[in-house]
């Protein structure tokens, strides 16, 4: 028996693990996998920290959030300035002086702002109601057209039209030239890759791996006081009111006989006809040297039983069944409910530890 028994070993489940063993609890953690980390698993190939599951770059402006991870790894310099690619045309991202230059040939701020407005006012839009009226009050047709739309609706699966505005609203959007794509104070990659971080901060907690909590819940369940889940929601109720939906995420990764084959961490296909939405060679998230390089392409697609939820659809449908489901997890007895598939949210890194971290404070004072 313990005190707690955590479902899912990434990085909402392991912090607060961490911090229960650290206050004196028991803890047991789990998971269906076969590694820890969940989705942001490294695994070496090539001397290489290959990210198995998608581009994860740490930046925050919470100190606290950054104090206590600096505790478990050190991190290294590496600042996001991904590269757009149509149909052969680079643009930079985010979107700055560098882009507006490449696609207008403008020079100041004022010419970039002014093409932007003229391309909004043209398009009529006042009050954006859809992902694609919000974009091009932000960057104007042009840039719309070319590097948002098509990259947006691979990543989606549907129309920009019918994704809702709020999926842009922090597109950063710079009248400078600054390439850092995320304005964080506190930014980079762990050096030796996550699954370093998180075996650092499950250091003393038993952790079990290839187990299955809805497989066998009663027997799981007698373990613990509390379980603290991180897995899908609609799972854990059988689906009961229908499936939630998610995006999900396929990857093709291949080692090449090259020491570089894009000159960047990042490259987004942004033109609809290419299958994939970028490519990552995986070695420039820590500056390698390899004489081989590492890469993956990675597919968006419609998520169905079998592959992986990446990404919450929160639209008004899914929100309102969300909601349904969040009335019986608030009702089922010795169990949290956690992370982006427990709350049917996007979270960053950095928001995933902070709310752990906020559970761990007010569960374990309760307990106290």
């Amino acid at each position: 028996m313990v005190d707690y028994l955590v479902v899912g070993a990434g990085l909402f489940g392991a912090a607060f693990a961490q911090q229960a063993r650290e206050r004196g609890y028991s803890v047991l953690v789990i998971d269906k996998r076969d590694h820890i980390g969940g989705n942001v698993y490294t695994e070496e190939i090539e001397g290489i920290q290959v990210h198995r599951y998608g581009a994860h770059i740490f930046h925050t402006n919470d100190r606290k959030v950054w104090q206590y991870v600096n505790r478990f790894a050190e991190f290294n310099r590496y600042t996001n300035s991904p590269v757009a690619n149509y149909k052969g045309e680079l643009y930079s991202l985010p979107f700055n002086m560098y882009t507006f230059n490449k696609m207008w040939g403008v020079v100041t701020p004022q010419e970039a702002l002014e093409r932007i407005e003229a391309q909004r006012a043209a398009a009529g839009i006042t009050e954006p109601h859809n992902l694609e009226e919000q974009a091009i009050s932000l960057v104007g047709t042009d840039i719309y057209e070319k590097l948002v739309k098509g990259y947006t609706e691979k990543q989606w699966g549907r129309p920009c039209t019918e994704l809702p505005a709020f999926i842009i609203r922090r597109l950063p959007v710079r009248l400078t030239f600054d390439n850092n794509y995320f304005n964080a104070l506190f930014q980079g990659i762990p050096i030796g890759g996550y699954t370093r971080l998180v075996e650092r901060m499950l250091e003393g907690i038993e952790v079990r791996l290839g187990a299955d909590y809805l497989a066998d819940r009663a027997a799981w369940r007698a373990l613990a006081k509390t379980v603290v889940y991180t897995g899908s929601v609609d799972s854990y109720f059988d689906c009961c009111y229908g499936p939630l939906s998610y995006r999900s995420v396929r990857f093709e990764t291949e080692v090449l006989d090259t020491p570089n084959f894009q000159g960047n961490a990042v490259v987004n296909y942004t033109d609809r006809e290419t299958p994939y939405t970028r490519i990552i060679e995986h070695k420039f998230f820590e500056f390698g040297t390899q004489p081989k390089t590492v890469i993956s392409r990675e597919y968006s697609s419609e998520w169905r039983p079998g592959a992986e939820p990446y990404y919450p659809v929160n639209d008004a449908a899914n929100s309102a069944l969300y909601a349904r489901y969040r009335a019986l997890a608030d009702r089922e007895e010795g169990v949290i409910f956690g992370g982006r598939l427990g709350e049917y949210r996007y979270y960053d890194m950095d928001a995933v530890l902070a709310s752990a971290l906020k559970l761990a404070e007010r569960e374990l004072a309760a307990v106290e």
